[in-house]
Formats: structure tokens, C-alpha cells, sequence
């Protein structure tokens, strides 16, 4: 010890240790989320906070109006936010916490960007595991809900046509402050889910948006509407999982949570 240091009666250097695999020996997942986030982690800590699974998460700077603009100004962080998980460290998937910035920029894009330290990892996006979610589910004609402005849900709409996706219904709360977005509260978006999923072409509802509430009342909207319901907080913490070949049925969850990724 330095020679100032306080006089100690016994000081021990080079203990022995041994180590083990550390705290998440089944899985280590990587979530970049957005600075005005108050949801994501909250819900991915709910559904994948299993004994042996690490969630590591970094942040990255957003406008909290939700534009296309603001949206593809995200780019340029995403790779950065990244980096700062667990650097040399193994992950097993990465997981990007932005829906509408995804169909914007793209799912390669994003994907690029995860994997610019690690190019193997598994990635996935809300809209990614959305569509496996979705054919895991067999449902090809979906409602869905969102909070975002007009310009944001087409691109939403026009996304899922181009995945071979039929929209039976759309609604949204018009709303594009990320922060007020946050504190729509599950009353509301349980209405509004029963209200859009009621149309009998509906074979599944999508809420679409990382800081809108849904992974806590999933299984009670479920048995309430007759039809599954996922969100994509919902869907991408259940694709990291199964990515991650986390296999654990989940019923509490709803019934995504029961299914692996299996066609």
C-alpha cells in the first residue's frame, strides 16, 4: 500500500480466487435503447429476467418528437451506443429498441450498425421480430396500433405490405412526444386494442412502439379479445430470448411466450 496510506494490522495482497462463468451463463443479451425511453427496459427485465440471462443496455441520444427526421438522425449513434456493451465481451444477440427508426433506416442498416464490433451476433428489431412473431402466430392480417403521427404510420402501413402482411385495421393515438407517449396508460391501450382487434378479418394485434405499455396485461387482453397480442417490447424481448436458444415457456406473457421460432 502507499506509505500514507491509514496503518492496517493485517493486509493481505494476491488472494486466491477461482472463477465461473459469471452472472448470466445461459445468456448475455445487448439492448441499445433511446435516451427518452421509459418502457423498454422495464418490460425486457419482466420478460427476460430469468436466472442465468444477462440484459446489458446501453442508450443513445433521440428527439423526443418522433419525425422521420429525428428518426434518421439516430443512425449515426446507433453503432457508438453499441460499442458500449460489454466491449470484448461475448454477447449472444443484440437488439435495437426502436420500431419506427428501424423502418426507417432499415433492418440492415440497423443490423450493420449492432454487429460493427461484433459481426456475428444475432441482431433483432421491433419490426424484425415482429415478423417472426407474426408467423409464428399465423396471423396475416393484423390491426395495429401506434402512437405516432400520420407520416410515421405509413411508413409503418407500407413496411408490413411489403412483408406480405395484410392491415385489416390501424388506429393511433396521434401523439408524437416520446414522453407523453410513455405515459399512456394500459386502460387506454387496452381499449383501443379491443376496439381495433374486435373486426373478425383480425387475426392478431400488433401495438406498434417501444415506450407504449403492453407485456403486463398481453395474456389478460388475450383472453379478453379471443386473438394473440403482442407489442414490440413484447415481440423482440420473446425473439431475443429464443435467438439467444432460451426456450423457457412463459404463459404469463401470452401466448407468443409459449411458441419457439419455429414455423
Amino acid at each position: 500500500m502507499p506509505d500514507d496510506a491509514p496503518r492496517i494490522a493485517q493486509y493481505r495482497r494476491n488472494l486466491a480466487f477461482t472463477t465461473d462463468a459469471g452472472i448470466a451463463p445461459r445468456a448475455r443479451i445487448g439492448l441499445v435503447t433511446l435516451a427518452t425511453d421509459q418502457t423498454i427496459e422495464t418490460e425486457f427485465r419482466q420478460t427476460v429476467g430469468l436466472p442465468g440471462i444477462g440484459l446489458y443496455e446501453s442508450r443513445i441520444y433521440n428527439d423526443a418528437r418522433i419525425t422521420p427526421e429525428t428518426l434518421r438522425a439516430m443512425e449515426r449513434d446507433i453503432g457508438v451506443g453499441a460499442g458500449l456493451i460489454l466491449p470484448g465481451e461475448r454477447l449472444d444477440v443484440m437488439a435495437f429498441g426502436c420500431t419506427s427508426a428501424t423502418i426507417v433506416l432499415g433492418e440492415e442498416v440497423v443490423f450493420g450498425h449492432l454487429r460493427s464490433g461484433r459481426p456475428e451476433v444475432a441482431c433483432t428489431t421491433p419490426p424484425t421480430a415482429v415478423l417472426a412473431a407474426l408467423a409464428r402466430l399465423g396471423a396475416g392480417r393484423i390491426a395495429v396500433l401506434t402512437p405516432y403521427r400520420d407520416n410515421v404510420n405509413a411508413a409503418v402501413a407500407a413496411f408490413l405490405a411489403r412483408r406480405g402482411v395484410e392491415v385489416a385495421a390501424f388506429g393511433s393515438f396521434s401523439e408524437d412526444d416520446d414522453r407523453v407517449v410513455a405515459r399512456i396508460d394500459p386502460a387506454s391501450i387496452r381499449a383501443a386494442i379491443l376496439d381495433l382487434g374486435a373486426a373478425p378479418e383480425v387475426e392478431a394485434v400488433f401495438v406498434s412502439c417501444t415506450s407504449l405499455r403492453l407485456v403486463a396485461e398481453a395474456a389478460s387482453i388475450e383472453a379478453a379479445l379471443g386473438k394473440p397480442v403482442t407489442s414490440s417490447n413484447h415481440a423482440m424481448a420473446w425473439h431475443a430470448l429464443r435467438l439467444a436458444g432460451i426456450d423457457d415457456r412463459l404463459p404469463q406473457f401470452g401466448r407468443l411466450f409459449t411458441l419457439d421460432t419455429d414455423a
